[in-house]
């Protein structure tokens, strides 16, 4: 069986690590029962083919992450690059159509919610419509996540892609309801939990032993990180949405209740590509401590100015776990670091009108602060004195991919049986439609996951 998984932006490697390490964990689990005279395995050996988009390209946004996580350099490049939403999109759709075509995979795996998650399952979808009927089984990871604000380009991703979808994998009970409501079969629904949280759980050790705290002049003694000095306070700050960096009134409000925040504790600021961009046009590096920046982290004084903000060029994933994990506070409006603090345990502040996340303020440490500098100031004082206590949602337990991989396998299993072949002799199977696909899914979780030992979690029928 061949399963292809795109990747293009950031959060997508954190996501699709973990897939990755599933599948070589099955194939080596198949090898270990045939060397040990156990006979034909009921499953079948994955090839995994991993292609990049491209959508992030340079060292600080890809290149790093693929080191932190340990994943191997991508079997295909598309290289894209940057552009406005509609020229990107359309560009990894005339990159990826051949090679789809070429490598004629079983299953597309798509994840998060960017360009190139809706772009390739598009081209996947549409070439059912080609008379041959063929295609790939198209599998959504972080199906179901709605903030319900159309204005977000990533809300659009995650309802087409999900509409277009046979198999659709959910993080939190939320996404259950949202895709009932929106007329998904049942029997395409898998709540598996989190890969996200199966990254951060794989790389927490190694997040123990980055010298970053001490690059940054964040502990109050010597000894490195693991001893001998105490964490100063610190708040990591990260902006990055258009909503919020594209104008300037906004990213003044969000800027100002942060610099009342580095009046009292330090603020720490990893800041994207974009984020930086906007500062300079916007005639805002003054607000901002920049002074003695050692290898792209800082100098080490982490306080600098009174008031100031700490600006770092982007952080690698294990240095970012690092910094989040030691945090007094996160501000942010990133979704994935939302459910990163609430596994953490750390309080989290989203400068956002809404969250696609729900489960991270029902059930972890995040609250929503809005947009207006007084909202975002009371905010961050209450989260800092209270400092919550959340609980870890269900199947966040590191073990979600090998749940996935399961389902997966045995979905193309079934498919191909109801089609009267035991085998796919050009890694392809054949339906009639999209939503025979569907039908194709496995109807329990719990039968798939023993295939592989993993815990199981529920289908929703």
């Amino acid at each position: 069986m061949k399963v292809l998984i795109v990747v293009g932006a950031r959060p997508n490697f954190m996501k699709a690590a973990p897939l990755v390490s599933a599948i070589k964990r099955h194939n080596e689990e198949i090898a270990r029962a045939s060397m040990g005279g156990e006979g034909q395995s009921s499953t079948e050996e994955v090839r995994c083919v991993l292609v990049h988009t491209g959508q992030h390209y340079d060292e600080h946004m890809s290149d790093c992450f693929f080191a932190d996580l340990r994943l191997s350099k991508p079997d295909v490049h598309l290289g894209v690059g940057s552009g406005s939403h509609a020229i990107q999109t359309a560009e990894i759709m005339k990159r990826f159509e051949p090679v789809l075509l070429q490598e004629r995979p079983d299953a597309l795996i798509v994840v998060g919610d960017v360009n190139s998650t809706l772009a390739c399952a598009l081209v996947a979808a549409k070439l059912s419509l080609e008379g041959s009927g063929i295609r790939p089984l198209i599998a959504h990871v972080e199906a179901g996540l709605r903030s319900f604000d159309r204005t977000m380009p990533e809300e659009m991703n995650r309802i087409l892609t999900d509409q277009m979808s046979d198999l659709l994998f959910v993080t939190e009970e939320s996404a259950l309801g949202n895709l009932a409501r929106e007329g998904v079969a049942q029997d395409k629904v898998h709540f598996v939990g989190n890969t996200m949280i199966d990254s951060l759980l794989a790389c927490k050790d190694r997040a123990k032993e980055s010298t970053v705290l001490d690059d940054l002049g964040l502990r109050s003694g010597a000894g490195g990180n693991n001893g001998g000095g105490g964490v100063l306070p610190y708040v990591l700050a990260t902006v990055h949405r258009p909503a919020n960096v594209d104008s300037y009134d906004a990213f003044l409000n969000i800027l100002e209740a942060l610099e009342d925040a580095a009046r009292q504790i330090a603020v720490v600021f990893p800041a994207h590509p974009r984020t930086q961009r906007r500062i300079k046009e916007f005639g805002l590096e003054a607000r901002f401590n920049q002074a003695g920046r050692v290898n792209g982290r800082g100098t080490a004084d982490a306080h600098g100015t009174p008031g100031a903000i700490r600006m770092l060029d982007p952080l690698g994933y294990v240095d970012c776990l690092c910094l989040m994990s030691h945090a007094a506070l996160v501000v942010t409006d990133s979704g994935g670091i939302q459910e990163e603090t609430t596994c953490l345990g750390v309080p989290c502040v989203t400068v956002r009108e809404n969250t696609e996340r729900p489960v991270t303020v029902s059930m972890g440490t995040n609250v929503i602060a809005g947009v207006q500098k007084e909202g975002i100031r009371a905010a961050v004082q209450r989260q800092l004195v209270t400092k919550p206590s959340g609980k870890v949602p269900q199947y966040w337990d590191g073990q979600s991919a090998g749940r996935i991989i399961a389902v997966i396998e045995q979905a193309v299993r079934r498919r191909r049986s109801a089609a009267g072949t035991d085998t796919s002799t050009d890694g392809w199977s054949r339906v009639a439609s999209g939503r025979e696909a569907g039908a194709g899914a496995p109807q329990s979780l719990q039968g798939a996951a023993v295939a592989t030992g993993a815990a199981p979690g529920p289908s929703i029928q």
